[in-house]
């Protein structure tokens, strides 16, 4: 991905102060301010500061009465108690970001790094599959995740029962990283407690979302695109036809990853869907030289370029009322269930982006639309 190409995806922040980076913290936990939100009041008004003060105009415009942002007292809160876990905040634009998850469209403005941070800047392989996984399934796990270490990579997965406890395990003296869909202090499954509190200490934990905070069901996608975001490459080692190691498998391909897959036998449920995806184009994998080598002209790349500064655009003459409610309507007429692009909606309004970009986002803090992973919309 070239630089000019990163820097349309997500805006350059300003440079970084703690009093911004704590303006930051707020904005991103203020009611229904998610990643493209986040991003996109920084772009319109320059600063977390200055998006925190128009925040409520915002909303209210939206027709969201009573709004308020994250009050200050929770951010220093959220502080205090990561660092009582040892963890620590890394933004978007800061050096110790993971690059490749920075260039994917919904990475998260800010993530808790508890552990060895270092491990982000060796090549990162995912390793994913399914939670009731067979015997010889995650004994594949233990020998990919081992061989693919030995090799020199990172093995990232989600802490989660079967595939990915057996990968984390076998990779846990060279290095692995786990993504929480909760907090970084949150263990998850309990049954993998100790290996969460292992992997804290020797690897590391990171999260999007504040300590203490337990994980809810929607909260899961979500993390799986960090998981292949963090990644050149996603494997399967087992997975059924509908599954969360599917829609990581999904997510990784809209971010550009490979992903390869473990051939499983036809009647068994639980290769079905790396059976489905070996059909469909994913590399077949029987050991790491497999892997190793669907990914040799990848690693032979550099790491894309951080994005360069941009300069704001000069602002335009805000809209009427009047028209402004005309684009709303056009925007909900043309929304459903099923997810669309932005550049595909811009194109069916037939409106300018930048007219387009601020009523998207009254929408979503209105409640009316929301985006999902690959940027995609819909109408809720």
């Amino acid at each position: 991905m070239t630089e000019d190409q990163i820097s349309s995806t997500h805006p350059q922040l300003p440079p970084t102060t703690e009093d911004e980076r704590f303006s930051r913290l707020r904005l991103l936990r203020s009611r229904r301010v998610g990643p493209a939100t986040f991003y996109r009041l920084i772009s319109e008004h320059g600063s977390a500061a200055a998006a925190l003060e128009a925040l409520p105009e915002i909303a209210n415009a939206a027709g969201v009465k009573d709004y308020s942002v994250c009050c200050a007292a929770q951010a220093k809160t959220e502080i205090a108690s990561a660092r009582t876990l040892g963890a620590r905040a890394v933004f978007f634009d800061e050096p110790d970001y993971p690059v490749d998850l920075a260039a994917i469209p919904d990475a998260p403005p800010m993530l808790w790094l508890r552990g060895d941070p270092s491990l982000l800047c060796r090549p990162l392989i995912a390793l994913v599959g399914a939670r009731n996984a067979s015997a010889l399934g995650n004994r594949m796990a233990r020998a990919l995740s081992r061989q693919l270490a030995d090799a020199g990579f990172v093995i990232v997965s989600g802490l989660a029962r079967g595939i990915d406890a057996s990968a984390h395990h076998a990779a846990l003296k060279s290095g692995t990283v786990a993504v929480f869909a909760g907090g970084v202090d949150i263990m998850y499954p309990a049954e993998n407690a100790q290996l969460g509190h292992e992997i804290a200490a020797q690897g590391l934990c990171l999260s999007e979302h504040p300590p203490g905070l337990a994980p809810r069901a929607r909260h899961f996608p979500a993390r799986n695109r960090i998981v292949s975001g963090l990644a050149r490459a996603v494997v399967v080692v087992e997975a059924a036809a509908k599954s969360g190691s599917l829609i990581t498998a999904r997510t990784a391909l809209d971010q550009g990853r490979d992903v390869l897959a473990v051939p499983g036998h036809p009647f068994d449920a639980r290769a079905s869907g790396c059976n489905m995806l070996i059909r469909d184009g994913a590399a077949l994998v029987r050991t790491a030289d497999d892997v190793i080598a669907a990914l040799s002209p990848r690693l032979d790349e550099a790491s894309p370029p951080r994005p360069a500064e941009v300069t704001p655009a000069e602002p335009r003459p805000k809209r009427t009322l009047r028209e402004t409610h005309a684009l709303h309507r056009q925007i909900l007429d043309r929304l459903g269930p099923t997810p669309v692009s932005e550049d595909q909606l811009i194109r069916e309004v037939q409106a300018d982006a930048e007219d387009v970009t601020p009523a998207l986002l009254d929408l979503e803090m209105d409640g009316h639309i929301q985006r999902q992973s690959g940027g995609l919309l819909s109408k809720i």
